[in-house]
């Protein structure tokens, strides 16, 4: 048996997975374990939890992995400061020192991390590195139902590459081509990001949301100004508006000026021009993303596209490649940012030096992406017998009837099963829970149980048979990476309401709080074979109420990632006006929970 251990470390979602002949074992992110949400560090606990989930240690693993190569990295950036001076000079004096004392020596540095997991003595596996992309096309390629396929990889920025095209066939990956730095469509839209008062690298999902509010007043200004975009989809930014490569900034005052002001403070209240803004790049980042698909479509003539990087998260942009794209068929590798390359890294490692074939898994290779660690029903009644947590047990049977009744009465319910998910999107083990029917349910859950901005929508779940009954879908969405049209729509009369906030209020379908502004969803199907217990809660609530859908939102509060163990779990409920939390078969109800728990201690987390 052959095992590889993947890294990805030192920017930002370090994370670590473990391979073993090619099959995917294990794969988390440090922050889980750290309960720092996009922990940058060595991912420590990933990696002892993935040689704990291999029944492994580390002296055996074959070869360690990371994910990019750090004197690349170093190159672009003494590249681009040199050709940039004296203008960057206040970067390159801040960076520096980082690089200098730790970056640059990144080899011994992940030695020293390793030989602090294996042991003084034990000796260590071989360390090889891969590069950026590569790792985001081989997490793309290799877990995906192809055996060919056309890869798209679109990000901020690699070591040099920013976009790249692959050809996978087989065990093969073959470079197309790539887009270098400075021109990028991720940071184009970090930039707007930032400017539009989010944190860049956790907030462009909450500009996403932002954008169905607004009108793409701007969309022109970007193309005229910003964006030069070929037919073929390749662009080049006009870097007299940004400051990412030079300063400490994304943008500057001839970009602020172009946006008629300065960047919104991010506790600023927020108003329609902020949300044209946010329009305005969504729909711009649309039409580039369609233009390299099409234009990849027209070099490789493969039928099935393959997506990663961090752009490839943006959901909007996947539902338009596949209602109005070349290609038959897509499939997105659910922890498309850097989390993922730690798998990709393994996984090109294995079929770079070890293997001689490839057998595409279906329906892919990632297991519903649920890799990380395990909570089982004898683990959560312990854990709550341990810490004198009152729960009542129900046989499976039971679980799924009494749940559903909880859920139709309107209580909002954590549910905590199985092997964590990774990536960013809660897929059922990890959930907090309520229903899509309730106009109410969107307001109560974001700003008394997540504490997060009111206008952000939240994702139905639904059992993939009924996919097509309530949402304008033809096929699976099983990692929440498309967004659909919402069926049964109701007519809203022009004019009546035009507020950011009475928009926000106004049911749009006979699921107001899974219907968007824009009457779309961002769509998880769930298939009986992959969660049989989330499965089987969905028909429930079906049964009960005709709709097999629930609203689906991660199990953690803002700035929180999302929770990984019985205490974390419980800690969260305990802080949130949740109503109840079932952990296993374990139902726990809010109301009789002591008022004095340890687990009640208030824990801080930085808004995101």
């Amino acid at each position: 048996m052959t095992r590889i251990l993947g890294i990805s470390a030192f920017y930002h979602d370090s994370a670590a997975a473990l391979v073993e002949d090619g099959c995917i074992v294990a794969a988390a992110q440090e922050e889980r374990f750290s309960r720092l949400k996009h922990d940058a560090r060595f991912p420590a606990g990933a990696v002892r939890y993935c040689l704990q989930e291999g029944g492994t240690r580390l002296e055996d693993v074959d070869a360690v992995v990371f994910y990019d190569k750090p004197f690349l990295k170093f190159e672009r950036l003494l590249e681009t400061y040199l050709a940039t001076a004296p203008r960057g000079f206040r970067s390159f004096v801040a960076a520096m020192p980082v690089w200098l004392k730790e970056k640059l020596f990144q080899k011994s540095l992940l030695r020293r991390q390793l030989a602090a997991i294996a042991g003084e003595d034990a000796p260590l596996p071989p360390l090889m590195f891969s590069e950026h992309h590569l790792s985001h096309a081989a997490s793309a390629f290799y877990p995906s139902p192809f055996e060919e396929a056309a890869v798209l990889c679109l990000d901020g920025v690699g070591e040099w590459a920013t976009s790249s095209a692959w050809l996978g066939r087989g065990s093969t990956l073959q470079p197309l081509w790539e887009q270098p730095f400075p021109h990028s469509l991720g940071l184009l839209y970090s930039a707007f990001t930032y400017y539009t008062g989010f944190k860049v690298n956790s907030g462009e999902y909450k500009m996403m949301g932002l954008a169905p509010f607004g009108e793409p007043r701007y969309a022109d200004a970007i193309r005229e100004h910003l964006i030069d975009v070929k037919p073929d989809g390749s662009f080049r930014l006009d870097l007299d508006y940004f400051d990412f490569a030079t300063g400490l900034r994304m943008t500057n005052p001839r970009f602020h000026a172009l946006f008629d002001g300065p960047p919104r403070a991010p506790d600023a209240p927020l108003d329609q021009r902020t949300a044209d803004i946010a329009r305005s790049v969504q729909q711009v980042t649309e039409d580039v993303v369609l233009a390299l698909v099409r234009g990849l479509h027209a070099d490789t003539g493969q039928r099935r596209l393959c997506l990663a990087g961090g752009v490839a998260l943006n959901c909007v942009a996947n539902g338009r490649v596949l209602r109005e794209g070349p290609f038959e068929d897509l499939w997105i590798q659910p922890a498309a940012g850097d989390a993922g390359g730690a798998l990709g890294a393994a996984l090109f490692a294995w079929h770079a030096r070890f293997a001689d074939d490839r057998q595409p898994a279906g329906p892919d290779g990632m297991q519903g992406a649920y890799l990380g660690p395990a909570i089982t029903d004898e683990g959560a009644r312990a854990f709550l017998e341990r810490e004198g947590l009152p729960f009542e047990e129900l046989d499976d049977k039971d679980l799924a009837g009494r749940v559903a009744a909880l859920l139709e009465g309107g209580a909002v319910v954590g549910w905590v099963q199985g092997r964590m998910e990774f990536g960013p999107r809660a897929l059922g083990t990890r959930s907090i829970l309520g229903d899509p029917r309730d106009p109410e349910m969107q307001r109560r859950l974001n700003l008394k149980t997540k504490f997060r901005e009111s206008f952000r929508p939240f994702a139905p779940s639904v059992t993939d048979s009924a996919a097509g009954e309530h949402f304008e879908i033809d096929r699976p969405s099983p990692y929440m990476l498309l967004t659909a049209r919402v069926r049964n729509r109701i007519e809203v009369p022009e004019g009546q309401g035009t507020g950011l906030m009475e928009r926000l209020h106004r049911p749009r379908s006979a699921l107001p709080a899974i219907t968007h502004v824009d009457c779309s969803a961002r769509l998880h199907t769930v298939d009986a074979g992959v969660n049989p217990r989330f499965h089987a809660l969905l028909e429930a609530f079906g049964a009960r109420t005709g709709v097999p859908v629930l609203i689906n939102t991660s199990f953690n509060v803002r700035g929180e990632p999302i929770v990984c163990t019985e205490e974390d779990a419980c800690r969260c409920f305990l802080a949130t006006d949740m109503d109840y939390l079932v952990l296993g078969r374990c139902l726990l109800e809010a109301s009789g929970m002591p008022a004095a728990h340890r687990l009640r201690a208030e824990r801080v987390f930085d808004p995101d």
